[in-house]
């Protein structure tokens, strides 16, 4: 019983006291020890006086410290949390902070960080005597570094407030208990001459400028000293000798003080406290002022020190986000200082932020998102890919503004390594095949190959296998230059991915059309790739056990581009995952000629030529632009889009077209109004037999693989030919997912593919697609003509021999 009523009062203490804070004891009656409180284990400071051994003068002065601090509310100032007392022990809780004169000595800071920090430094705490001076009717008289605390977030606090006194009493300063804090009185104290001369604020200012000499200098231990200007900043050194002046009259006001430091040139004015003080009132702004702000503060956020940035700048950042109408603009700084926290930290404040934003309708949002995408995609978890963000990024493959679409697909390169396996061989590539194939703005066309080929170390190999070859082939037929030379690129930096079959039979026939591209860059690439994949096969030739270790890559689940770099194709790869294309409008390629030539190579696809792309400022054209190229887009646009059908150019089948003997200047080719790869308005796609047309090597009499085309009209495709546009049983046009996409010679896959590739819906074909095939209906005619001739000549003969005129016909009489 008894030792209830002698427990211990500090175990109903809110905090846990630990370990102690050396040095402040010799300054101050209080003991600084580093605490948490209990339940959350949130750091705190406990000060502690120990009654026992002080004298009943040093605790009243440390029970009035308690009392003044409670009362003593401003940001400025050090923020009390709780105090107990007991009969040994006085308890004083704070938030977590440190003295300042360690805090200095530890600074690691240097050059600009260092000097805009200590004006803000300086500046807090002449707006807190400012508020005890002008608003309390207050004095502190007792203003130096060990008065002064900094706490997480980098703020200088205010506290030692123990000799605070009324402003009324003009008399002199406070007794100082302390004897190693008297070297901070002001010279009045000891000049009774001088006493009606002082002011409310005066003892204060006094102190200001020994603080400020102890921050460039260190702690004072002469007043003496204060006469040395050495390193302290020319800018401050008017208002530092005014400070520590002998009359305590001309002594400036601390009001007065940030007033004149605060005008343009002044030391408050830079860019930290200007950022500082706007977040402060950002409640008061104007959406207008916050969206200019916001734009205007990454580049500053260099120059901040990394505490200030992570505990005072970010957290308004966030909650300017979350509750006022920031808009996108806050996203770049917020991204980037969240580079700042633990991965604990990221995943509680930055995560719900980026979940939310991918739900926003608003298109400079999810744009601004896209474009930082690569700064928080590694904090993300597979699940919140997949699950809340992929399905809100996926939108944007579909958006008719430009500048978003080209900026999903650039994003995929970051969310390819989450993504699960049917985000990515599934839906992403559904819509890479019809940006591929359908997009206007040639930029995309060329960006979707560009990120297809960094993303195939991703696929799931026999959906590599599958697409890549097809994907990469449809780019080399693009009227666009740049496509068809990222097509090329993308081949071989991939080169690891392919069967040495698939190179001979496909690939090499499909590069060898663009030896004779009209763009000398796209040419380049294309007899550099051809040579090299050629060394492959005659390596192979030569020793062909090398043939296992050259297609050791083409089944594996992950493998890795660095084997690819060490390879002939390095180049390629360099080319391919160093930069996306970045081109100008496609008006502007349509109509000027200098322009189009420009933009026949992209910077990061090709070799160094005459014809060389210079560097660009948008990725695509603006809507502005937009809506002007649809009422001027030319020949060059229409074959970019129209003739690019998706039933000619499906990524089944794409090794090659009758037509592709050369590449059209189209759409960036110096204007031509031509397309040599799109076939004429309204034919049917060029017919391939093994990747050549037969027309070009003379055609037989009978042409048995015609034959069998038009005696099996119920097979769509037959001897890797692209099936036109049919109908079905119910008169509907087919979409591509029905047709069957790993054709291969004479063979015809029935059955339903494993792959999801396959079964994917993609768009139908237009409806202004012809649903009969002209060239066929014409070997039809041609076959039915020579089967009427032949028949006439049969019954000539038998004719001829029924009339026996001329007798039976001799054996070797007619050479047939």
């Amino acid at each position: 019983m008894w030792s209830f009523f002698s427990r211990d009062p500090s175990k109903d203490f809110s905090f846990e006291i630990g370990e102690l804070v050396p040095g402040l004891q010799e300054k101050s009656v209080w003991t600084l020890h580093k605490g948490k409180k209990k339940g959350t284990n949130e750091e705190v400071s406990v000060f502690m006086y120990d009654i026992k051994s002080g004298s009943e003068t040093q605790l009243e002065v440390a029970k009035g410290a308690v009392k003044r601090l409670k009362t003593l509310r401003h940001p400025s100032v050090l923020m009390f949390l709780d105090s107990l007392e007991s009969d040994k022990v006085l308890y004083l809780a704070s938030e977590y902070v440190e003295p300042l004169a360690y805090h200095i000595e530890a600074l690691n800071l240097e050059g600009p960080q260092k000097e805009l920090y200590i004006a803000w430094g300086i500046f807090q705490i002449t707006r807190a005597l400012s508020f005890l001076n002008n608003d309390g009717n207050l004095r502190h008289n007792n203003v130096n570094i060990w008065s002064i605390f900094v706490n997480a977030a980098g703020e200088w606090k205010l506290g030692g407030v123990e000799y605070v006194s009324s402003a009324q009493d003009n008399l002199t300063t406070a007794i100082k208990i302390i004897p190693s804090l008297e070297i901070y009185d002001p010279p009045e104290k000891n000049d009774p001459s001088k006493h009606r001369q002082i002011t409310k604020c005066s003892a204060d200012m006094w102190g200001l400028g020994c603080l400020i000499w102890e921050v460039f200098n260190g702690p004072l231990h002469q007043q003496s000293s204060l006469k040395c200007l050495d390193k302290i900043p020319k800018q401050l050194c008017p208002l530092y000798c005014e400070l520590v002046g002998a009359n305590p009259a001309s002594r400036p006001n601390p009001a007065d003080i940030i007033t004149r430091c605060r005008k343009l040139g002044g030391y408050f004015k830079n860019d930290l406290v200007d950022t500082l003080l706007f977040l402060e009132e950002i409640q008061i702004k104007d959406k207008n002022e916050k969206n200019r702000f916001f734009s205007n503060l990454t580049p500053h956020l260099d120059n901040f020190p990394d505490n200030v940035c992570k505990h005072k700048i970010l957290p308004q950042l966030i909650t300017a986000f979350e509750y006022g109408d920031a808009g996108s603009a806050v996203l770049a700084p917020m991204f980037k200082l969240g580079r700042l926290l633990d991965e604990v930290d990221y995943q509680r404040k930055i995560v719900p932020c980026v979940v939310k934003l991918f739900a926003s309708n608003d298109r400079a949002t999810r744009s601004r998102l896209l474009m930082q995408l690569e700064h928080f995609i590694g904090h993300l978890q597979s699940a919140t890919v997949n699950d809340q963000i992929f399905p809100q990024v996926a939108h944007g493959f579909m958006d008719t503004n430009p500048t978003i679409r080209e900026q999903t697909v650039k994003s995929v390169i970051h969310l390819a390594p989450k993504l699960n396996y049917n985000n990515l061989n599934v839906e992403v590539l559904r819509h890479f095949a019809r940006l591929q194939a359908k997009d206007d703005q040639g930029g995309i066309r060329t960006n979707t190959t560009v990120c297809l080929g960094k993303i195939a170390q991703h696929l799931h190999p026999q959906i590599r296998q599958k697409v890549l070859i097809s994907a990469f082939i449809r780019a080399m037929r693009d009227p666009f230059p740049p496509a068809r030379n990222a097509g090329v690129l993308a081949l071989a930096a991939t080169q690891q991915y392919y069967l040495l079959s698939e190179v001979s039979t496909r690939i090499l026939p499909a590069l060898c059309q663009l030896t004779m591209d009209p763009e000398k860059s796209v040419r380049d690439s294309v007899f550099r790739t051809i040579k090299g994949f050629l060394g492959k096969l005659e390596k192979v030739s030569e020793d062909p056990s090398l043939r296992e270790s050259m297609e050791a890559d083409v089944n594996t689940a992950t493998p890795s581009l660095s084997n690819a770099a060490a390879t002939w194709a390095g180049w390629a790869v360099t080319a391919v995952t160093a930069k996306f294309y970045r081109s100008q409008s496609d008006t502007v390629k349509s109509m000027n000629p200098i322009a189009s030539k420009m933009l026949s190579k992209p910077a990061s696809l090709e070799q160094p030529s005459s014809s060389s792309l210079s560097t660009t400022t948008s990725s695509v054209t603006s809507m502005t632009s937009l809506e002007h190229e649809d009422g001027s887009r030319g020949n060059d646009s229409v074959s970019d889009y129209d003739y690019d059908n998706w039933g000619d150019d499906n990524w089944g089948d794409m090794e090659t077209g009758g037509q592709m003997g050369g590449s059209s200047s189209g759409s960036g080719g110096g204007g031509a109004t031509s397309d040599p790869i799109s076939p004429p308005s309204g034919s049917a796609p060029a017919r391939t037999t093994d990747g050549w047309d037969n027309e070009e090597w003379g055609s037989l009499e009978e042409e048995p693989e015609a034959e069998a085309e038009l005696t099996s009209p119920s097979e769509p495709w037959s001897a890797g030919e692209f099936a036109p546009a049919t109908e079905d049983s119910r008169g509907q046009t087919r979409s591509i997912s029905s047709y069957n996409w790993n054709t291969e010679g004479q063979t015809v896959n029935n059955r339903k593919p494993q792959s999801t590739w396959e079964d994917t819906e993609f768009e139908p074909l237009d409806e202004n697609q012809g649903l009969t095939n002209p060239r066929l209906e014409e070997a039809r005619k041609k076959r039915e003509e020579r089967k009427l001739m032949r028949q006439k000549e049969m019954e000539a003969r038998r004719a001829s021999r029924t009339t026996g005129g001329s007798g039976p016909m001799k054996l070797g009489s007619k050479k047939m």
